[in-house]
């Protein structure tokens, strides 16, 4: 055990006054497409950092750059000041990734999906076993963890597939999406094991459509749209950019277009604010100033002859932060990003 954890963390006490993550000007285009578009970032060791954004923001492009997946377009990025692009291999020492779904073997059993990768690694015989059977305790699993990953339920896949990341001990994880088509319950328990890393002294690099898993998890968030860095700060420091409080009113279900640009007109010269409506929720959002201005928003509609189903108000979320700087929801499917000619989806 003590020869893995010496192979990764010997320069923990270095590392610790370097930035465990620095970008600039990240770019990543695929023919006239650009996926990322001149990313800035730093992210500082020992930190939950968020990526937050819908589908085909640039979010896994991105990460498929700084774990050396995809060859970086333009700009710089370094992880614990070692070059990306320049020194790939070392760096490949210093990360773990898990991605949306399961890189392991579905004949092998969990334990020997473990041992295997850790042989892969250059763990001795003696070391794969004894990290695996220390990782399928950290995470739960050992009561399966000598049934064919078959049998595995979602979540125990999961779970495997971040213990996978962790057989070297890196100082570093990629998390993309992790709990992506997990129910409530097995997200709140990835949300624990996450939280455990963290506790342990590893930075952790979160990309997720969940506007809740960021808010539980991040200790700073970036909002990525269309390839580019539209906000950045720590959850409470973007939900108070946007205002004290947000109005939302829900539209008849059988509301026109025309009656919806209305109300929206409407909502925004009451307020003084642009007013955002997502179709997916069926409400108009806009922020208040002042928590009165809500029933003056009400009575202009009424009298507008505009049916009103629901008006709430409510304290700002990290969903009224996306939706007021992009004019979108985290969860709107987008078109899909164009295959790579390096094979990694974009």
């Amino acid at each position: 055990m003590n020869e893995t954890r010496t192979a990764s963390t010997g320069r923990a006490q270095d590392r610790s006054t370097i930035p465990a993550v620095s970008i600039r000007g990240l770019r990543k285009s695929f023919g006239d497409f650009t996926a990322v578009d001149g990313i800035d970032l730093d992210i500082r060791p020992g930190e939950v950092f968020g990526l937050l954004g819908p589908n085909g923001a640039g979010k896994t492009t991105t990460i498929n750059m700084l774990s050396t997946l995809l060859t970086i377009g333009g700009g710089v990025a370094e992880i614990f000041g070692v070059d990306v692009a320049r020194n790939p291999h070392r760096v490949r020492q210093l990360i773990g990734v898990t991605g949306q779904y399961a890189s392991v073997d579905e004949k092998l059993t969990g334990r020997e999906n473990l041992r295997l990768i850790a042989r892969l690694q250059g763990l001795s015989r003696s070391a794969a076993q004894s990290i695996a059977a220390e990782l399928l305790d950290e995470f739960g699993l050992e009561k399966p963890a000598d049934k064919p990953l078959s049998t595995f339920s979602g979540g125990m896949r999961r779970r495997l597939d971040l213990a996978v990341s962790l057989i070297s001990r890196p100082p570093l994880i990629f998390l993309d999406e992790p709990t992506t088509g997990l129910d409530p319950r097995t997200r709140n328990q990835m949300w624990e094991t996450i939280r455990g890393l963290v506790a342990s002294g590893v930075t952790v690099l979160l990309t997720t459509q969940y506007l809740e898993e960021a808010d539980q998890l991040a200790d700073r968030i970036a909002v990525i749209d269309h390839g580019t860095i539209v906000a950045q700060g720590t959850p409470a420091e973007l939900k108070s950019s946007i205002g004290g409080s947000s109005l939302h009113v829900g539209l008849d279900a059988e509301s026109s277009t025309g009656e919806i640009d209305r109300a929206l007109s409407i909502t925004a010269d009451v307020v003084g604010e642009a007013a955002v409506h997502s179709s997916g929720a069926g409400e108009i959002t806009v922020s208040l100033q002042q928590a009165g201005e809500a029933a003056s928003v009400l009575v202009a509609l009424r009298e507008a002859s505009i049916n009103v189903a629901s008006i709430k108000v409510a304290e700002p979320s990290l969903d009224d932060v996306f939706l007021t700087i992009t004019g979108d929801t985290a969860s709107t499917d987008r078109p899909a990003q164009p295959q790579t000619t390096e094979g990694v989806p974009a």
